[in-house]
């Protein structure tokens, strides 16, 4: 790109040099001291266009940089999340599924203390790499009880990490979605295993999904 806008510019400054010249020699009307302003004009434009193709690389490359820095910066967070957690993550077109270690007691929609933390972690992560995505909180239930009961309490779920979230962790109304699964069996963690007690416990959950398809261009996806 920056030797054809050269070339350009060789060909534009030879074909006026030439035209200076012709003239000089067949008409005699160009002096001396017009013909070396020329010239010094159209260096000093070829210096301009030089200069400004220049920067326009420059600043391609330091674009380049920041977004290959901020990428690696995401990955490295992204392993500590997952490993600190025991997060797991599904990778989707625009999207970014997290399965978080944040579940509820037997028929309860309560948020549990001890599952604040990964929440707290993951808005963190959303808003320095991730921001003015939305966000869908998805609310399961175990299978115990009707499945209309169940819906409603996977919504309650849903509802109280989203309520969190937008407390804690600086979300707005527009960035927060919650929706719920209730009792449906292929996203059953453990198929059939139901309370009360603590058997079912990994049915009991919520799911984080980050949509990031619609962020600017200049926001970081996921590498």
């Amino acid at each position: 790109m920056f030797m054809r806008h050269r070339g350009v510019q060789v060909v534009t400054t030879l074909g006026a040099v030439g035209l200076l010249l012709g003239l000089s020699g067949c008409a005699a009307k160009v002096r001396r001291d017009e013909y070396t302003a020329e010239v010094a004009k159209i260096r000093e434009e070829m210096q301009g266009g030089d200069r400004n193709v220049g920067s326009r690389v420059d600043s391609t490359n330091q674009a380049v940089g920041e977004h290959t820095r901020r990428l690696d910066a995401l990955e490295q967070e992204l392993q500590a999340f997952r490993s600190e957690y025991n997060v797991s993550m599904e990778k989707m077109k625009g999207m970014l599924k997290f399965d978080v270690p944040v579940h509820f007691e037997f028929a309860s929609s309560e948020l549990r203390e001890a599952d604040r933390p990964v929440l707290d972690r993951f808005a963190a992560v959303v808003r320095e790499y991730y921001p003015g995505a939305l966000v869908t909180v998805e609310g399961f239930t175990d299978p115990a009880g009707s499945a209309a009961y169940n819906q409603r309490l996977g919504q309650r779920r849903a509802d109280a990490v989203k309520e969190y979230l937008a407390t804690a962790g600086g979300f707005t109304s527009e960035t927060l979605k919650a929706v719920s699964y209730g009792e449906v069996k292929q996203r059953q963690v453990v198929p059939g295993a139901k309370g009360p007690g603590d058997v079912g416990v990994e049915n009991r959950r919520v799911a984080l999904v980050i949509d990031h398809a619609a962020i600017a261009s200049d926001q970081v996806a996921m590498p």
